[in-house]
Order: C-alpha cells, then sequence, then structure tokens
C-alpha cells in the first residue's frame, strides 16, 4: 500500500496529490477522486483506476473483498490521523517497512539512468545560465533577489520544475550547509556558493559549486580565491570530491565511499568543519538511497545514483561545497 506521490509513479506511470495505490497479488488499484479522473485513466498503466472520494472507505472495501490478511505500508509515508482512519476500517494486518519504496528503487533501470543523466546535463546547462545572469544583474542584490534569480534560470523560466528550492549563499552565511537567504549583498570579489538542481521527467538532478565572485565568473570547479585560508580549504574539499569519484567501486560499503573524502579533509585540519555525509542517492526524489555516510554498510552496486558532495563549514567565515551526481556504471562512478 503506497501514499507517497514518486512511489505511486514508480508503480503505474502517474500519481496526485490525493491518491492510494495497492498491489494484491497479481491485482492492482490506484484510488482517486474525480479530480484526476482524465488524467490518471490516461496516464497509468498496470492499475485498476478507481474513483471515489472516501479514498480510505474505497481502499478497506477492496481489502475486505479480497480476503487480504496483511498488508505492507512504509509509516513513513502517513499521517497518524490517515492511517487511524484507514485501519479503523478493516482488520487487515498492518506491516510495517520504512522506505519500502526507496529500497526498491536503489537500483536505476537503463532508461532511468539516460532520464536522470537528462535532467543533470539540463542543470548543468541551467548553472551556465545563472552564471551569465547573476554577471549581468546579480552584483549588488541581496541573497532574496539572487535565489529568486536563480530559480527563474533553473526551471528555464516555467519549463522544469525545482528539484528544490536552491540555495544561494554569500561569505559568512555559507557555512550553514542549508543555508537560507539573507539581506546579504553580492559583491565582486565575495565568495559565493549556489547549490540547485531541476527535474526532467520528474527525475530530480542536483549540483553544487562554490566560486569566487569576479566579474565574469564561471561556475567551473578550479577557482581562485583572494585569501590563503578560503583557498586551502576550497582546493581540499576538490581533491577530496575528486578523490571519492575516482576511488568509489561497486562493491564498496557506502562508509568506505565517505571515508574517501572525510580522510582527506581530516588529514588538511578540516575534519570539525566537515558536518554532512559524503552523499545521497537522487532519484524521483531528491533524497533517496543509498546514503553516503559514515556509518553506512550499504553496498555500492552498479546502477546506483547518488552525490559525490564534500564540504568545510568555518563558522562566522565562509563555507565551501562541491557536489556532483555519478552513476556507478562498470564498477566506477560516472559523472553525470
Amino acid at each position: 500500500m503506497l501514499k507517497n506521490e514518486n512511489a505511486i509513479y514508480y508503480e503505474c506511470g502517474y500519481s496526485c496529490d490525493n491518491a492510494l495505490f495497492l498491489r494484491l497479488g497479481k491485482e492492482t488499484f490506484f484510488i482517486t477522486d474525480s479530480r484526476y479522473t482524465v488524467d490518471a485513466k490516461e496516464h497509468v498503466k498496470g492499475a485498476a483506476v478507481v474513483i471515489e472520494r472516501d479514498l480510505y472507505g474505497q481502499a478497506a472495501e477492496i481489502l475486505k473483498k479480497a480476503k487480504v490478511k496483511k498488508m505492507i505500508f512504509d509509516p513513513k509515508e502517513w499521517s497518524v490521523a490517515g492511517f487511524e482512519v484507514l485501519t479503523s476500517k478493516t482488520k487487515v494486518q498492518f506491516k510495517p517497512e520504512p522506505d519500502f519504496s526507496h529500497k526498491k528503487r536503489i537500483i536505476k533501470s537503463d532508461e532511468e539512468l539516460k532520464i536522470i543523466a537528462k535532467a543533470a546535463k539540463l542543470g548543468a546547462k541551467a548553472f551556465k545560465e545563472l552564471a551569465r545572469v547573476f554577471n549581468e544583474e546579480g552584483f549588488g542584490k541581496d541573497e532574496y533577489a539572487l535565489t529568486y534569480m536563480a530559480k527563474g534560470a533553473l526551471e528555464n523560466y516555467g519549463k522544469y520544475d525545482l528539484s528544490f528550492d536552491p540555495i544561494v549563499a554569500v561569505n559568512a552565511n555559507a557555512a550553514k550547509p542549508h543555508a537560507t537567504p539573507t539581506k546579504k549583498r553580492l559583491k565582486k570579489g565575495n565568495l559565493l556558493l549556489v547549490d540547485a538542481g531541476l527535474k526532467y521527467k520528474r527525475y530530480c538532478s542536483d549540483r553544487t559549486r562554490t566560486v569566487c565572485a569576479e566579474e565574469g565568473f564561471v561556475f567551473k570547479t578550479k577557482q581562485q580565491f583572494g585569501r590563503k585560508k578560503i583557498q586551502r580549504a576550497y582546493d581540499t574539499v576538490l581533491k577530496a570530491h575528486d578523490r571519492a569519484i575516482k576511488k568509489a567501486r561497486s562493491g564498496m560499503k557506502a562508509k568506505e565511499v565517505d571515508a574517501l573524502t572525510r580522510d582527506l579533509i581530516t588529514k588538511a585540519g578540516f575534519g570539525e568543519y566537515y558536518v554532512h555525509s559524503t552523499g545521497h542517492g537522487v532519484g524521483l526524489d531528491i533524497h533517496e538511497m543509498p546514503y553516503i555516510a559514515s556509518k553506512s554498510e550499504t553496498i555500492i552496486e552498479d546502477g546506483m545514483v547518488f552525490t559525490i558532495e564534500p564540504g568545510i563549514y568555518i563558522p562566522g567565515e565562509f563555507g565551501i561545497r562541491i557536489e556532483d551526481m555519478v552513476a556507478m556504471v562498470d564498477s566506477k562512478a560516472r559523472v553525470l
């Protein structure tokens, strides 16, 4: 039983904000309300479309009719209230399996890999456009305005959805990994961090670049900063980023991939300022399995897609992150 939109889309090629999906052996049901009748009947694949205002009541009736005794669900998808409404209408034993859909989606198909690669290429192209826009109109603007400008450039002005709200941070604000906009204005020579992505056919892209915002700057990985401390930190992050991509192999544990970045940054003296994991899976959701973290025992396999995004964040001074998406192909990490 699924409720999450992306989980449902993965199963039948369509989803909406008010739907339930049931798979009962060979029988499959997509339950939604009348607002989505036309779209659902046109796009749902491999499932019977059931139109009913009371989704929970209809699901209970289907379960009773099929004499279902046990049903798997992901507790992370449900509100307490919604789950209680459904369970009060049936005697089915509901078995919780957290991240049920994410586990199923951890290995991408060849078609998914093509779509995600396209999303990543569009994201890279959007960063080029964003650099142009920031150079022409961004200097002197605060982070609120820069974020607004970033959304327009990334969406191609309405053509694509965003993977998430972009992070645009200047100087000390970049020391917050998930910085929110402030009134800090972009000046020439400032450190500028941008973390953003867009969707293509519902699949996400994710990229981060940190630059010295001199006139005519571009979002490339080679950067020159005026302060030696920033330059040393940046070069360390870039080496960690490149090392992990070069040395990651299928068959390694996720924590071993994490160590490829973490050990280098720690040896350089910045370990306490590396405050997050090395990466996360990307697909229909911006954060999926596998998680490239220091305690993750997940075995890396071909077909997995995840980010490599080491960072150094010194509170009150600056933050640096360099992020690319990779796909495991022929046992090696290929940058998308």
